[in-house]
């Protein structure tokens, strides 16, 4: 009896231990392929593809749930397919992508207790949370901040999700402070939406908004087109500059996507949209 038990414990022991080595094999093939999905230029061949890939991924977090790592990939991966593919044409779908993206770095997050509580706080005390965090949360904060921030923007008719704005502005500036290079100046890219968008009476601040896309457009040589794209679409379009907008979409329109490989694919989301955004001129001026 006793060796009956040993065996049927061992059994599940060995189990358990394939199950993780599987996991960890497997997550090791999707973070490695992950940067491989980035330098595809076809974007009807990488929308069919990356629902797979997502998918994949929620399976290997349900064996384990608290892997930093799987999560890290899900929220960047179910932003990016929000801002690539749905965005434009299904906002409906895009938010609740948005949303998805977002739990997903609030799981990583909320590993530090004062910081899980800070999140759902005032932004003060969440400032005041980050300020005590190491540099390992940048990424975590980083695409919390972009799928919340991308969720509010599709969602201005709903004052709940408005008011958390601030929150994750939050995020975004303590990713701005410990590393303002993060995935091609993204933070400086969040924050000069944030300023550029809005007129000054709401908040708007059109000097902090140029300062920050012309600071991201220097750390990225101005080969991450979604810096032009964001600053034609927010700053020059709130301050009626024509000029600007005209040239950013102009430079987005030339570019190639080799100048920058490793992430052909945000390059090319860009110039769709970049055409999007050209066709609304007459909309906007």
């Amino acid at each position: 009896m006793k060796t009956l038990i040993a065996c049927a414990l061992a059994a599940l022991l060995l189990s358990g231990c394939i199950q993780q080595i599987a996991v960890s094999t497997v997550g090791s093939i999707v973070d490695d392929g992950f940067e491989g999905f980035t330098e595809e230029a076809d974007l009807a061949f990488a929308r069919d593809a990356l629902p797979g890939n997502l998918k994949l991924i929620d399976v290997l977090l349900k064996s384990e749930p608290d892997n930093e790592r799987l999560l890290r990939l899900a929220s960047q991966g179910y932003n990016s397919y929000a801002l690539a593919f749905l965005e434009d044409s299904e906002p409906d779908r895009a938010r609740a992508f948005y949303l998805r993206g977002r739990d997903h770095a609030f799981k990583i997050l909320r590993t530090d207790a004062r910081l899980a509580q800070a999140l759902g706080a005032h932004p003060d005390e969440l400032r005041s949370a980050l300020s005590t965090m190491s540099d390992d949360m940048v990424p975590a904060a980083f695409w919390a901040a972009f799928g919340w921030g991308s969720y509010i923007y599709l969602s201005l008719d709903k004052p709940d999700a408005v008011a958390d704005l601030s929150r994750a502005q939050a995020l975004m500036e303590f990713v701005a402070a410990r590393d303002s290079a993060y995935y091609y100046a993204g933070a400086d890219l969040f924050l000069g939406v944030l300023y550029g968008s809005r007129s000054k009476m709401l908040g708007g601040d059109p000097v902090k908004s140029r300062e920050h896309f012309e600071r991201a457009l220097r750390i990225t040589g101005r080969k991450f087109l979604m810096a032009q794209l964001y600053y034609a679409r927010s700053y020059a379009t709130q301050n009626l500059d024509e000029e600007l907008f005209d040239a950013l979409l102009a430079e987005v329109e030339a570019a190639s996507l080799d100048i920058l490989p490793e992430n052909r694919l945000a390059n090319a989301a860009a110039k769709e949209k970049a055409a999007l955004l050209k066709s609304k001129k007459p909309e906007l001026f």
